[in-house]
């Protein structure tokens, strides 16, 4: 099999059954490896029909994700107020070329991310998977303390997007309170997620289709404005001359230094700007074909990373010079959209309506993610025995009630925005789960990092996988270290230009917290780490499935699928 390549039905090479070593039972649940048959050897059963445990409840999430749901999810999950708004602050901070450079190279941090995700996902589709990967291939208290954390990232992310929408509404009438939106949007929100998950996968197809077609519109805009059609007649690269291609930040007298700064300060917030791209892993659980279905969703990765943030981007540095003070503002309507100013200096005055309908499209979809996402990673945290049992329950429709009804409630947080001293408590919240993404991004190529030594032990081929990606396990090691030293080097501003304290505790608390929870439950539960032949490669895995996917039979279905 050649490189990032695919089969329709992949061989598998049977492993002999282990007992995996035990992950936490105790108040927490139970010990989340599988049933065993008689002789006490795993059963290998698709681990979302079977169940997870013999005292458990028994989890049934259905596969209704369709390839298109899946590579909706991913780009949807990707493409939200850090491009349409974010982005500005970039060129801001570090210049055109700057930016550009930066979110290229986090962009290669993603696909290494991704790929490695792919190879173990397409070989284990299981719910919550990269916590449980953590947790059966590393130590089962980095798969708690990740898991955790990284649930608390998308409860409290409801939250900031539910704030969002009502602050982008107040673009067209400022007297209106945030609070009814709120209200209204997390009823609309946590209902449309005690649907079946089919229903999910078809209501974000379409919010992020219009993303797509927004972010496609806008870079034909910019290519005309870009050619003269604006009023400041053809740009070319003027403004990569004159204000010039790099910004200096934050360090007056050394200006190299100041543009390096630049540069770094854009690198760790692309880095917020790209999480959500490993939602394809979360979803794995609940995608049809997941051997297929998954790995297409990753190879398209690195072309979804390019044309939708690296060519923004560039597009947005031709048409805005970096020193625009419009760039840099807390608003989060569309009059802060660098997209809307590129449109005010060409002399183009209906784009921020359309923009700031756009936007809460955006946040809309990221909100509905945000609990999918938080739901199902609450699950797998059941599954590894890392939450309590009832979080497991789920309808006859494959709904996890409990856990969305549980993750939807950090969603009120957001009217903690309403009055003045709630809001000091929530931009807290807002850090502890900012570093989260990076977190979780350093778990799973340290799992793919694991995961091929556990094949390697046991005498497995990288061949037999049903998904072979390209270049590893280099880029794992790659995306390790890196992510690694984004996390790190994070709150360096609070250094710059002398030390600031509450700077520093916000930007690493999450890291703190992080290391108390891996800690804390090493130390309780005395884990230790997965020896390579115990890593349970088994539980989960689907042999001999096969999927008989519909074909669009209707012109609307034939439309979708294209699309």
């Amino acid at each position: 099999m050649g490189p990032d390549e695919v089969t329709s039905a992949p061989q598998v090479t049977e492993v002999a059954p282990i007992d995996a070593p035990k992950t936490g039972k105790g108040k927490f649940g139970f010990k989340g490896h599988g049933k065993k048959d008689k002789s006490g050897n795993n059963n290998d059963h698709d681990v979302e029909k079977d169940g997870v445990g013999g005292d458990t409840p028994e989890p049934e999430l259905q596969r209704k994700l369709k390839s298109r749901h899946l590579q909706m999810i991913a780009i949807g999950g990707t493409i939200g107020t850090g491009l349409f708004i974010s982005s500005g602050t970039a060129i801001a901070h570090s210049g055109p070329a700057g930016a550009l450079l930066a979110y290229i190279f986090v962009g290669s941090i993603v696909f290494s991310v991704m790929t490695s995700l792919g190879e173990v996902a397409t070989y284990i589709p299981i719910t919550g998977s990269f916590t449980t990967y953590a947790a059966r291939l590393v130590d089962p208290s980095l798969g708690f303390a990740m898991g955790w954390i990284y649930w608390f990232n998308w409860a409290s992310t409801y939250a900031v997007e539910l704030t969002a929408t009502g602050l982008i509404i107040q673009y067209w009438d400022k007297d209106l309170s945030i609070a009814i939106f709120i209200a209204v949007f997390w009823v609309v929100i946590t209902a449309i997620n005690f649907l079946p998950v089919g229903f999910y996968g078809e209501i974000e197809f379409w919010f992020s289709l219009v993303k797509v077609i927004t972010v496609l519109g806008f870079m034909i805009f910019a290519i005309c404005i870009d050619a003269g059609v604006g009023d400041q007649g053809y740009l070319g690269f003027k403004y990569w001359h004159h204000p010039g291609a790099f910004a200096p930040y934050l360090i007056e007298n050394d200006a190299a230094t100041a543009k390096f700064v630049g540069f770094w300060a854009v690198l760790i917030q692309a880095g917020f700007s790209y999480q959500g791209t490993e939602l394809v892993g979360v979803a794995a659980g609940e995608t049809e074909n997941p051997q297929v279905t998954v790995p297409s969703a990753i190879r398209k990765t690195f072309i979804r990373i390019l044309v939708f943030f690296v060519l923004t981007i560039f597009f947005i540095g031709l048409l805005v010079p970096y020193d625009n003070k419009n760039l840099v503002t807390d608003n989060n309507d569309a009059s802060a959209s660098p997209m809307v100013i590129a449109a005010k200096l060409a002399g183009v005055r209906v784009l921020p309506h359309i923009i700031n309908a756009v936007l809460l499209t955006v946040v809309l979809s990221a909100a509905n993610s945000n609990v999918y996402s938080g739901s199902r990673v609450l699950l797998g945290l059941v599954h590894e025995g890392f939450a309590p049992k009832f979080f497991g329950w789920v309808t006859q429709r494959g709904v996890p009630y409990v856990s969305v009804s549980f993750t939807a409630l950090f969603g009120l947080l957001a009217f903690m925005n309403v009055s003045k001293s709630g809001g000091t408590v929530f931009n807290w919240l807002v850090n502890i789960s900012g570093v989260a993404g990076f977190i979780c991004w350093c778990s799973i190529n340290l799992s793919h990092i694991a995961f091929m030594r556990a094949l390697k032990a046991r005498d497995l081929s990288r061949d037999t996988l049903p998904y072979k990606a390209i270049w590893q396990p280099w880029l794992a090691y790659y995306g390790l270290f890196f992510n690694t030293l984004i996390i790190l080097t994070q709150g360096f501003t609070a250094w710059i230009p002398k030390f600031n304290v509450s700077d520093f505790w916000v930007a690493y608390i999450c890291p703190i917290l992080f290391a108390l929870l891996y800690l804390g439950h090493k130390i309780v539960f005395r884990t230790s780490f997965v020896h390579l032949l115990q890593a349970d490669l088994d539980t989960g895995r689907l042999q001999n499935f096969s999927w008989e996917t519909a074909r669009p039979k209707t012109w609307t279905e034939r439309i979708r699928e294209r699309l």
